[in-house]
């Protein structure tokens, strides 16, 4: 059984993810096999929020070198997930 934190890996930090704050959207980058249901559940229960909508998307890894030999960085699973009017996470605050 999976737990929350098995689900959700951690935050997503860039200029990206911050431009989606404005419209309550918060980028995590979650398990590879993890699916939008379990992935709000997790959201909830972590944070204890109410999720809206959940939009996922895999980033295939870039081909990299390293050293001497070609290789390849891990492929990576996103999801965007939009929270209800007037909740929000604290971990994604600017502080000023």
């Amino acid at each position: 059984m999976k737990t929350a934190r098995d689900v959700i890996i951690r935050p997503m930090v860039s200029e990206k993810s911050y431009a989606g704050l404005e419209q309550n959207r918060y980028t995590f980058l979650v398990a590879r096999g993890a699916n939008k249901t379990e992935i709000k559940e997790a959201v909830q229960q972590i944070w204890n929020v109410r999720v809206l909508r959940v939009n996922t998307m895999n980033r295939k890894g870039k081909a990299k070198r390293f050293r001497y030999t070609k290789g390849k960085r891990p492929d990576q699973k996103l999801a965007v997930v939009t929270l209800a009017e007037g909740d929000s996470i604290e971990i994604f605050e600017t502080r000023s």
